[in-house]
């Protein structure tokens, strides 16, 4: 039986953090999660494939990807990288990293919402990275633990100020986006629950009292997708999710999903995911570990 490795983090319950930097040629660590936040951070890695949750992307050269929440399954594969000399500086945390009281102070409260937002996985931008990267750069060599801390917490301020991409949908993370108006709350909590159902613009326009031509404007105001978009995202999450954790068929996940015909599932599934639903599974599947 294979299954998603739950990996013991070497955070001691009396530190706030653990650091580790590795000089490889290769990444052979299987998928796993873990309840601590990650911040991963990969140099001269062009070429390697990261994976987090059913998002799926070739890095360049400098990478850097926060973690939180320990729904969301993550590996980083070889892929078409060829360096002899990949650097990786992982940081692993608690969420509340300086307490509860702390963190809720006006002062985290950027940090908090990031930490929030990194429940799907974020991806930092290249100008973000070269923020931070003379601080990345260091903090393994301080001796002095008190200033790796203060200098985590630059780090995290810093990167809290820039927009970071989202990786994992909503639905395979298992995990909500940011906050949003009761209507808009109201129409995706809908969509989360009937998804294989046929969804109509009128029957979700109704819902909250709206046209169904004033709602579509208004939802794509909101959330920067239209309608059948965000529809399609989410049962493809839902897909996802299922391929990695059922054994049902692909024609079974399909048409539970919503999806009314299998050629079309294929379709949208490689169009967004970069890989047919078959070639997603047996990622996943390659990537676990055997027990």
């Amino acid at each position: 039986m294979s299954e998603v490795l739950y990996e013991i983090s070497q955070l001691s319950s009396k530190d706030c953090f653990h650091i580790a930097e590795r000089h490889k040629n290769a990444f052979t660590y299987p998928l796993h999660r873990h309840k601590e936040c990650e911040l991963n951070f990969v140099q001269y890695g062009k070429g390697v494939r990261r994976v987090i949750g059913d998002s799926i992307e070739e890095i360049g050269d400098y990478d850097l990807v926060l973690i939180s929440g320990e729904n969301l399954e993550h590996v980083w594969e070889q892929g078409n990288c060829k360096s002899s000399d990949i650097r990786e500086i992982t940081i692993q945390f608690e969420p509340d990293l300086l307490g509860p009281n702390l963190m809720a102070k006006n002062q985290f409260a950027s940090i908090v919402r990031m930490l929030e937002k990194a429940k799907h996985g974020l991806s930092f931008p290249l100008d973000a990275i070269m923020k931070v990267y003379g601080k990345l750069d260091t903090i393994t060599s301080h001796t002095d633990s008190f200033e790796q801390l203060l200098n985590l917490l630059k780090i995290l301020y810093e990167l809290s100020t820039f927009e970071a991409k989202s990786l994992a949908s909503s639905s395979f993370a298992n995990a909500s986006r940011d906050q949003e108006s009761r209507r808009v709350k109201t129409v995706k909590q809908y969509i989360n629950d009937h998804y294989s159902e046929d969804l109509t613009l009128e029957k979700l326009a109704g819902l909250i009292g709206m046209s169904p031509s004033s709602f579509s404007r208004f939802f794509k105001q909101r959330t920067n997708k239209t309608l059948s978009t965000y529809i399609t995202d989410i049962r493809l999450g839902v897909a996802a999710r299922a391929l990695v954790d059922s054994t049902q068929n692909i024609s079974e996940i399909c048409y539970a999903c919503g999806f009314n015909n299998l050629s079309n599932f294929n379709r949208t599934f490689k169009n967004k995911r970069g890989m047919s639903p078959k070639d997603f599974r047996a990622l996943y599947k390659k990537n676990q570990i055997v027990v």
